[in-house]
């Protein structure tokens, strides 16, 4: 079962009854999914009000002078707050067990966000190798540019992090699990030693989903989302969120997206804040499905090898039964050959379609090396363990036995 997070404070600081009632603190995260953050507007509506608009009024010039100078809590532009974006983010809040939550337009703008609000020119990050394509061009291509250095290191090796801290270190970064491989990183161990040296521990949280893993009551200090995933979960729309403490939100995250204006649309938001109602549901099932595919691609004789943290053969499956609820949505799997091998069993695959994205109730398969990871060299792919070879699953809500069908046909044509 997952931890119950303390429940936040509404927007507003003159929640109705009914609204305090939604919140009380004994609601499993279910029911917190389904109805935290919710305020109905006069006309009592049933599902949460959409609010399209880019800005607001003021009953006096007065009001709108408090309101800027954070004497009365409103909105004041959409690129400041927004009511369905707010929405959104006290519920994801809830869920992950922090003090605030900032949504913005991409998964990207929420890495980037949590990353450059944080650091200065002359600072230090250490990270992972193992990253998405796009994470790893901001930590070794971006943030060079502006003065910020750099160390990746193995996350699984604690003594690295250990290691790689310097006077100028204020970042330590990871995804676990991590992209495509699912390597597992220790938050709780990893958390201790950026406590220990004072560094802000930034985890990626998007290829588990908070319903499976909770960085934050395991130590983590900031928990990025790509929303467009399991959030959404359905391939409709962009979002990314970050979550964190009041103090880093003050500090750090609130004047950067202010000023930077990452803003998520609030139909987005809205669309977002809906999908939270079944993202246990929807993940849930998602993983017991991908969990006996996982088992039946390691019997397969066309795979060689198969990475999912749920299976007793996975090397960190003690990090997983410590952190993870269970062992995810995804599957790395690679085939017998090489590139030409895998692209044969995605083309014949009839009902998995092949896609870069993930966390979508329909299955999704993807070829990290010629895709996500393409930007990397061969030297640097192979360092973290991504072959020609490796395929990347995401496994859906069909029926597992049409998905390990459809498989084992494709599979079959290697011999």
């Amino acid at each position: 079962m997952l931890h119950k997070p303390d429940l936040l404070d509404h927007h507003h600081s003159d929640s109705s009854p009914e609204q305090a009632s939604q919140t009380a603190p004994d609601w499993s995260v279910q029911s917190q999914l389904i109805h935290h953050g919710m305020e109905r507007s006069g006309f009592g509506e049933t599902a949460e009000a959409l609010y399209l608009t880019s800005g607001y009024v003021y009953t006096s010039a007065e009001q709108a002078e408090a309101r800027f100078k954070g004497d009365d809590q409103g909105y004041i532009y959409s690129r400041y707050g927004n009511p369905t974006v707010s929405l959104f983010e006290h519920r994801l809040a809830a869920l992950e067990g922090t003090e605030r939550c900032v949504a913005v337009a991409s998964g990207m703008a929420a890495m980037h966000a949590a990353l450059a609000c944080r650091l200065s020119s002359g600072d230090h990050i250490v990270a992972s190798k193992a990253l998405f394509g796009s994470c790893l061009q901001i930590i070794t291509g971006v943030l060079p540019r502006y003065g910020v250095s750099y160390t990746l290191v193995d996350g699984t090796d604690l003594s690295a992090w250990q290691t790689a801290i310097t006077p100028r270190t204020k970042v330590f970064f990871c995804e676990t699990p991590a992209n495509p491989t699912l390597s597992l990183v220790d938050i709780q161990a990893v958390a201790q030693i950026a406590r220990a040296a004072q560094i802000t521990f930034v985890v990626d949280n998007a290829f588990a989903s908070p319903v499976v893993q909770r960085a934050a009551p395991l130590g983590a200090d900031v928990i990025t989302y790509s929303a467009t995933k399991h959030i959404d979960g359905q391939g409709r729309c962009l979002g990314g969120a970050v979550c964190c403490s009041e103090a880093f939100f003050s500090e750090y995250l609130q004047p950067y997206v202010r000023h930077t204006g990452p803003s998520l649309s609030p139909f987005n938001a809205w669309t977002l804040a809906k999908a939270l109602e079944t993202l246990d549901l929807r993940v849930s099932r998602m993983a017991d499905s991908a969990l006996l595919i996982a088992e039946f691609l390691e019997e397969h004789s066309a795979v060689d090898r198969v990475s999912y943290p749920g299976l007793p053969s996975h090397p960190q499956g003690e990090i997983a039964k410590k952190q993870m609820r269970n062992g995810g949505t995804l599957v790395a799997f690679q085939v017998q050959g090489g590139k030409a091998d895998a692209f044969e069993v995605l083309n014949a695959l009839r009902l998995i379609k092949i896609s870069n994205n993930l966390g979508d109730s329909k299955s999704l398969v993807t070829h990290p090396a010629t895709t996500t990871h393409r930007v990397l060299s061969e030297e640097d792919r192979w360092a973290v363990g991504i072959s020609s070879s490796m395929v990347r699953l995401s496994v859906g809500l069909e029926a597992p036995q049409d998905l390990i069908t459809d498989l084992d046909q494709a599979l079959s044509r290697l011999g």
